[in-house]
């Protein structure tokens, strides 16, 4: 193992970062792991194909195979008794390790996550992105890109998640076929166990945002398509009103527009529902963003993410299958 020793040890944790290559964004995430405050830690980094060496890093090539499959084989190339799994498009603040492993003095918690916060040297779109992520208009899965406090939950996403060994074996690994989503289903069979899961606001990473519109509206759809999928076959942890709100807001507005053609007053109401949906909107991007400049992209952005999500959930909760 290559272990970095500065401060007194506390147990040995694993970062496991699964990426396609080597490139700035790994290189920048393996220079910030470096920096850790923390006593002792291996790194196991996952491309797709062989590259060159880094120092006082396991490179572990694993073919390409989706980050659940790379994350497993991260784990099986570690002994340490905990494995903190970041990725690599993300880097840890110095003292994330140090702030994590103090919440494993309770036995009962399996594993620990926090916010992936937007760096502030991301580009304007990349930024404007994160703020559509932060506000109040997505939900409770706002708190998973900005600070706030210490809450039990019950599906920690996968870019900022340590967990005990013990853990991952009684889980069975993480799941290898879905992509995104492989977070929700491990988190799921930990909490089956009968452990908990803690999010906590001092546990930071820092996460490069994909830029509005188009790559943040891909993802959006992803992710709506896989949690509409698990809505219906894994309802646990899944099956929650807030995954389903902006898919009840696609359908009432394609009603309201149909009624409105046999009922006249029904158009009267709808617009009273959609100027008060977008003033919500308005507000939800005014308390995020901090330049007056990015308001405009950040209040469509939120318009065409609930859009997007809710007819990709849709269409995932129809579906029989997803496919990688």
């Amino acid at each position: 193992m290559n272990l970095r020793v500065e401060m007194p040890p506390g147990p040995v944790v694993s970062i496991i970062i699964p990426c396609k290559e080597i490139d700035d964004y790994a290189r920048e995430c393996v220079k910030h792991c470096r920096q850790l405050d923390y006593g002792s830690y291996q790194i196991v980094l996952l491309p797709d194909y062989a590259q060159d060496k880094m120092d006082g890093v396991t490179v572990v090539p694993t073919g390409p195979v989706t980050p659940g499959a790379k994350r497993n084989i991260g784990i099986a190339n570690s002994s340490s008794e905990f494995c903190a799994f970041i990725d690599s498009d993300a880097y840890p603040r110095g003292d994330w390790l140090s702030k994590a492993v103090k919440y494993f003095e309770d036995p009962q918690i399996a594993a620990v996550g926090g916010p992936g916060l937007t760096p502030e040297k991301d580009g304007f779109m990349q930024r404007a992105s994160g703020y559509i992520l932060s506000s109040f208009m997505v939900g409770n899965i706002s708190g998973r890109y900005k600070t706030t406090r210490i809450s039990e939950s019950d599906d920690i996403h996968s870019c900022n998640f340590i967990v005990r060994r013990s853990a991952l074996k009684e889980a069975g690994g993480w799941n290898e076929r879905y992509w995104p989503g492989e977070d929700t289903l491990i988190c799921l069979s930990i909490k089956k166990s009968g452990k908990k899961l803690i999010e906590a606001s001092d546990v930071i990473v820092y996460h490069h945002r994909r830029p509005l519109f188009g790559p943040h509206l891909r993802q959006v759809s992803r992710f709506g398509e896989h949690r509409g999928f698990f809505a219906r076959m894994f309802p646990e942890n899944s099956f929650k009103l807030t995954y389903f709100v902006p898919s009840l807001l696609v359908l009432f507005l394609l009603a309201g527009v149909l009624a409105s053609f046999a009922y006249p007053f029904f158009g009267d109401i709808l617009l009273l529902a959609i100027a008060t949906y977008l003033v919500l909107c308005l507000i939800a991007a005014s308390l995020e963003v901090k330049e007056a400049k990015m308001l405009l992209s950040v209040w469509l952005g939120i318009l065409a993410t609930h859009i997007v999500y809710g007819l990709s959930f849709l269409a995932g909760f129809a579906k029989r299958d997803l496919r990688i």
